[in-house]
């Protein structure tokens, strides 16, 4: 058995000092795919702060790679693990080349200002993996708001991170451009070994992609494992409040909601 690449272990916190998430535990190998899934106002989104120091936990501890986040330097973390929030402030006047290579900083010291000829590779290659090579000289403002998600993605990438964890990363894309992203982030998570943490709103996606979901319900983990043994009509009464059938598909399983309760 792998030692865990990300290691929770009883973690709570929020934004007060009610914290959302309780007491939760969790491990992923490296190489995992988790889906994190649940009702608004679960605690998903809080979750993954939690995961990457943006809030401070009131308790217990989150470790990467055996090593406590936040006694770590800020700068061995990023070269590790990278997040996309679910929305992004856009530095004005930046272009797509540019917000990119801002991914390159974790791996530069303060006095280097240059880019080297390997950060250049990584940046062009991060842009060409996300299908942005038309805009790379645009103003990230001009960008739609799918073609926006895709370079914050590719700058995310360009940190050459071992774990990337994403807040609803198919937000304001189409079905097309959802499925490229999910099939991107499915091709580096079995060919990179990268570690995925991915909030998703749509179920289905999060059957088909991911090898572990974890069900989120009033900040406690719920139930946790392989999509076949969490997506059970039972669990969708009892956390969504559903009535829904499983269905075997050319895809694998999914979701067919009914009716609400």
């Amino acid at each position: 058995m792998q030692s865990p690449i990300l290691d929770v272990k009883g973690i709570s916190g929020g934004y007060s000092a009610y914290p959302l998430i309780q007491q939760l535990y969790l491990t992923l190998e490296p190489g995992t795919w988790l889906s994190l899934v649940g009702p608004n106002g679960s605690g998903k989104s809080t979750l993954l702060k939690l995961l990457t120091r943006i809030l401070k936990p009131l308790s217990g501890c989150v470790y990467l790679n055996g090593r406590s986040i936040h006694e770590a330097p800020a700068k061995a973390i990023a070269q590790t693990l990278a997040f996309l929030p679910q929305q992004q402030t856009v530095p004005q006047g930046l272009s797509v080349r540019q917000l990119v290579g801002l991914g390159r900083s974790p791996h530069q010291d303060w006095w280097e200002w240059n880019l080297s000829k390997k950060d250049r590779d990584i940046i062009d290659r991060c842009i060409e993996q996300v299908r942005l090579e038309k805009f790379c000289d645009r103003p990230v403002d001009d960008l739609s708001g799918g073609e926006r998600q895709r370079a914050f993605l590719a700058l995310a990438l360009a940190q050459e991170p071992k774990v990337l964890l994403l807040d609803e990363p198919t937000t304001y894309l189409d079905v097309h451009y959802q499925l490229e992203l999910l099939e991107l982030l499915k091709l580096l998570n079995q060919k990179q070994d990268l570690t995925l943490v991915t909030v998703l709103h749509e179920l289905n996606l999060a059957v088909r992609y991911s090898d572990r979901i974890a069900v989120l319900n009033s900040g406690s983990l719920h139930s946790m494992g392989k999509p076949s043994a969490v997506m059970t009509p039972e669990m969708l009464e009892s956390v969504f409040k559903i009535r829904a059938e499983i269905v075997q598909t050319s895809v694998g399983l999914q979701v067919c909601p009914l009716s609400p309760i």
